[in-house]
């Protein structure tokens, strides 16, 4: 639509038709006037309440607190998000699936929550069983005791260390 030759000298009849074919595909579905201001204003309003409405469930669920007992008191720890119960009391969610009671040992049983991982049997880090050593040091080979006491005559004094023969001053050091 932006030749030169726009007027209607310079087209032929179905060039003009192709333009006014072309214009019309430019506006299609596009509002003006008073219908593109309400449009622009509705959504506006859209996003103000979206936005408020996110804002005022993220509060709510932030300022949640756990929904636990314990000897008759309700815990006053924050609820995790997503959750009704806080990081020490997720296991008692029968919903839940991110977290297991750590199994501990016969000595010292434990139920501190820990992360489920690729493990069968999620520990906390007190129980983690190690895997077995890999590495095996070597044994540390004795000195025999003739190296120990060595001749003090295999070392030179400082007056043996001497040039016997006159060097240059640059060589004699």
């Amino acid at each position: 639509g932006s030749s030169l030759l726009t007027g209607p000298e310079g087209l032929m009849a179905k060039e003009r038709e192709n333009l006014k074919r072309l214009k019309c595909l430019r506006r299609y579905r596009q509002r003006f006037g008073v219908e593109a201001l309400l449009h622009r204003q509705l959504r506006e309003r859209r996003a103000l309440a979206s936005d408020s409405t996110a804002q005022q469930a993220h509060t709510t669920r932030s300022s949640q607190r756990c929904l636990a007992f314990v000897d008759d008191v309700r815990c006053s720890n924050p609820s995790l998000p997503m959750t009704r119960h806080c990081l020490t009391h997720i296991c008692q969610d029968t919903n839940q699936t991110l977290f297991k009671p750590c199994q501990g040992s016969e000595e010292a049983p434990c139920n501190k929550p820990v992360p489920v991982s690729l493990s069968e049997e999620p520990c906390c880090p007190l129980h983690l069983r190690l895997p077995p050593q890999m590495y095996v040091p070597e044994q540390v080979l004795s000195v025999p005791q003739e190296l120990d006491a060595a001749p003090t005559e295999l070392y030179l004094s400082a007056a043996e260390l001497q040039p016997t023969e006159n060097l240059p001053l640059e060589f004699s050091d």
